[in-house]
Parts: C-alpha cells; structure tokens; sequence
C-alpha cells in the first residue's frame, strides 16, 4: 500500500477501536496508537520495519494517544540520542560531569538574598552541554534519577554548610524532588543520613514539589510530607497554579512555602488574568499561613507587582541567572550592604 491508503486504514482502526463495548454493567473504550513503517522506504527486512513502527507508535503515544504516525528518520535520531544520553547518565557521577548551580531568592521586605534554589547541570564532554529538560526524564524513565537525586541533595547539603560555616546569612537552600525520587521508600532515611553526614541542620533544607507530584495519591503524599516535617524538613509546592490542586488537600499539607509559576509571573503587565491568578495566590498562601516566592521575575515592573501584592520572596533574571557559588557569596555580601 501507498501512504494515503495507510492513512485511511489507520483512521478505520482508530474508528472502529473507539466504539464503546458493553462488557457486563460497563461501557468500556479503547483508545489505540498507530505507528506506521513503509516498505521499502523505512526498511526491507520484517525486523527493521517492525523497530520502525514501534519507534512511531511511542510517538504516538507521546503526541496523546488515539491517533497514528509515520515512521521517520527524525524518530530514529531522537531514539538513538536518548540511548547515548541514558548510556553516558550511568557514568555522569563518577567522571564528575555534574554540577550545581544556584539560584538566588530575595526577601522583597529587606530586598536581602535569604536562600537558593540548587539547579543541577551536566557538561558532557562529547555531547557538550545537555539541559536538564532533555535529560532529567531521561533519567526518571532509566530510574537513575534516584542515584542523581542523591548526589544533588548532598551536594547542596554539603554546600549549605560551607556557606554557614562562613558567616553567610542563608536561611534555605531548596532543591527539587522528581515523582520517582519522593516516592521511594527510602527517601526520609536517606535524605536524614545525608544532613547528619554532613552536619546541617534539617531546618536549612527546603524540599520542592510540583503540585503535579503533591496531588498524585495525595493521601500518601500527605504521610511522606508529614514524615518530613517532623524531622524539620521545609517543603514547598513548586510551579503552583498549574496542576490540579484540591484546596481540601492543600489545606493539609505541612507545607511552608507556594511557588507561583513563571508562565503566570511572565505576563503579569499585559495580561489581566495572570494579574489576577497571582494576586488570588498569593491572598490564598497568606489566608492558609503559607509563604509565596514567585520566579521568572525578569523587570522591575512584575517586581513591583509582586511587591504591592504582599509577595514575600522572589526569584529571576532580573536579580540573577543560575550561578556559581562563588558567586553568590559575592551577591550576599552586596545584598547584607545595601
């Protein structure tokens, strides 16, 4: 067959998949994805055509399910730069690829630098620089981001206590959690031996969740946090506003801290909605006890915004990018100065 016709016959399927089927009281649909791998074009071998069609039917599936698509030579070259990335992640540690950075966070009351949020960064030295955004799924689906996570925590941990140690007024340094990382058994115990370890105390230590993470099997979020929280472990919700939040669950977690979205911060001069989005968040934080700190602040004008709103803490380029440590020491003792 041709494409066209391969296109009809994959619409079909898809049709006659999606009619409902009464098994006993319910009414069940399925919703099936299609991939489709061309004679001769993508291969001549059944093996090649069948890897070809598998590789587009994960796309597929990417793109939301219930749909189809065609095979292409972009699909191979995304597969194979995800099995070089997943190969050289496994010996990221050990050849000291990995670093952190850090992103200061400003009191908007004092205008003083009071925490920051540990980023992590990875320098190949063949594939150059790989932003987290490509590889940190990477590593969630691997399952070496628990591996990774640990590193990040003790790093940041060990980092928090040098910057104590010398005088410098940090009350936090915050670093993310992914959904695999706050769901291992072993979290508590393992995070608890890292800042016994290394001698800081846990107060110092800010856990970030995204409300996505939070709102997952939010009973046994619930627990996790709590667990946390009697140790003295801060925790925060990250990227508030864009998950599905329950206000009956929010209300119990033992958080300290919401985390508004950049993508809400970042139109906050033009766009009326975002304006008001920020506001009703941050009215709810000081209704429920809770701290905001909004980042991708990039102006003095969403600054300024954020300030007349009762905005405690902020975040962004307009203060700093991602930075050293060393850098940051330096902006601390600017900020104690001004």
């Amino acid at each position: 067959t041709d494409t066209e016709q391969a296109k009809i016959r994959a619409k079909a399927l898809i049709d006659l998949f999606s009619k409902p089927c009464a098994i006993e009281h319910y009414e069940l649909i399925v919703t099936p994805s299609i991939g489709i791998s061309l004679f001769p074009d993508d291969g001549d071998d059944h093996d090649t055509l069948l890897k070809c069609s598998d590789l587009a039917m994960y796309s597929a599936k990417n793109e939301g399910r219930n749909n189809f698509q065609f095979y292409s030579q972009h699909l191979q070259a995304n597969d194979e730069r995800t099995t070089a990335i997943e190969a050289a992640l496994r010996r990221a540690i050990e050849q000291n690829e990995l670093s952190l950075v850090y992103q200061p966070q400003v009191e908007l009351r004092s205008n003083h630098i009071t925490g920051v949020e540990a980023l992590l960064r990875w320098q190949h030295p063949t594939l150059g620089y790989i932003s987290p955004v490509e590889f940190i799924p990477i590593a969630e689906d691997s399952g070496q981001i628990i591996a990774i996570g640990e590193w990040v925590l003790r790093t940041a941990a060990k980092q928090m206590k040098q910057w104590l140690d010398n005088g410098m007024p940090l009350s936090v340094i915050a670093v993310n959690l992914s959904a695999l990382q706050f769901r291992h058994p072993n979290l508590l115990f393992q995070i608890t031996k890292i800042l016994d370890e290394e001698g800081l105390p846990p107060h110092y230590l800010e856990l970030e969740l995204t409300e996505r993470v939070a709102m997952d099997k939010p009973e046994e979020a619930i627990a996790i946090m709590q667990s946390g929280f009697k140790k003295g472990i801060r925790l925060s919700i990250d990227d508030f506003g864009t998950g599905y939040s329950s206000l009956s669950y929010l209300k119990r977690f033992p958080i300290s801290k919401l985390k508004i979205d950049r993508s809400f911060v970042s139109h906050v001069q033009e766009d009326s909605d975002d304006r008001a989005i920020v506001s009703t968040i941050i009215d709810l934080a000081n209704n429920l006890g809770l701290m905001t700190i909004a980042e991708g602040v990039e102006n003095e004008q969403q600054l300024e915004f954020l300030r007349m709103q009762g905005c405690n803490e902020v975040q962004g380029y307009f203060f700093s990018p991602p930075t050293t440590a060393e850098e940051i020491e330096r902006m601390t003792s600017w900020s104690e100065n001004v």
